[in-house]
């Protein structure tokens, strides 16, 4: 299923005055599965796990504000508790109570946020299970780009313009593994979703999670160290921003540590190596007996 696929079996619904797009694939009577993708792509991420997580699950997966086909507006305050906000309004308006989250960088560090409130007895909906993919748990780890060091500094403004779909393809297939990479139709797919509604102009604004990581470091970390709910992390040990180094340290610093490290796959595991980030994923759900 290509984007334009995805968007037209998808919807939308207003947070704040801003149509947001959402994905959903009912599922009477099974548990509920809250997928929240990365930076600087959107929902279509899961595409290619999509099929697989179906029959088991009730899905939903929301392109967060200034991501994908959502609304891209100059003027909000983009940060990671803003995204929480809404991930938290969309439960509250679908009245789920209880849920599942497979999530994946920027989104694990919402994750981490939406947690974090769970345990300070602030979530309205509870969650009952995490997994994360890739991504920055300890931003002391986090090993940025160079493409998102600039985004990140001063010159940020001037940056974002300038990212065409060619400095776009050669930064974000270097996240891959070598035996992994996106084809061309993907990195096509990907730099579309990207470039949507001119999204461009405001590529530095969502990079200030990077901030935002660094600023309640303490607090997420303890989320993440003492989450109190079951929870996996599969790896991509090849990623050069959140891979091997990152799973190892999550292995010294949680206690009881249930982490899968795929040796062969870079950043983005649901798209380089479906079948075993299912096959992980599944498995760590049915061995909690949420399956």
């Amino acid at each position: 299923m290509n984007t334009s696929e995805w968007k037209a079996t998808g919807q939308f619904f207003d947070f704040e005055g801003h149509p947001i797009f959402y994905k959903h694939q009912p599922n009477a009577d099974k548990p509920t599965l809250l997928l929240v993708h990365g930076f600087p792509t959107a929902s279509w991420d899961w595409v290619k796990v999509w099929e697989g997580l179906s029959p088991h699950f009730e899905l939903y997966a929301i392109d967060m504000i200034g991501f994908g086909f959502s609304d891209k507006p100059c003027d909000f305050h983009y940060s990671i508790h803003r995204q929480a906000d809404l991930q938290e309004y969309f439960l509250g308006q679908k009245k789920i109570t209880a849920y599942h989250i497979l999530a994946h960088d920027y989104g694990d560090t919402v994750v981490q946020e939406m947690l974090s409130r769970q345990i300070e007895g602030k979530a309205e909906a509870n969650i009952k299970s995490i997994c994360y993919l890739n991504g920055g748990l300890f931003p002391d780890l986090h090993q940025p780009r160079l493409i998102q060091t600039l985004l990140n500094s001063p010159i940020g403004f001037l940056i974002s313009p300038l990212i065409n779909k060619k400095i776009f393809s050669r930064s974000f297939s270097k996240v891959f593994g070598p035996d992994t990479q996106p084809t061309k139709i993907e990195l096509d797919e990907f730099y579309h979703l990207v470039d949507y509604n001119n999204g461009g102009r405001i590529t530095h604004k969502l990079i200030g999670y990077m901030k935002d990581r660094k600023q309640h470091k303490a607090r997420w970390e303890n989320a993440t160290v003492n989450p109190s709910i079951p929870v996996r992390l599969i790896d991509g040990a090849l990623d050069p921003v959140s891979g091997r180094h990152l799973a190892e340290h999550y292995l010294q610093k949680v206690p009881n540590p249930d982490v899968i490290i795929l040796d062969n796959i870079g950043h983005y595991p649901q798209t380089e190596a479906p079948k075993e980030t299912l096959q992980y994923f599944l498995g760590f759900m049915g061995e909690n007996g949420f399956l």
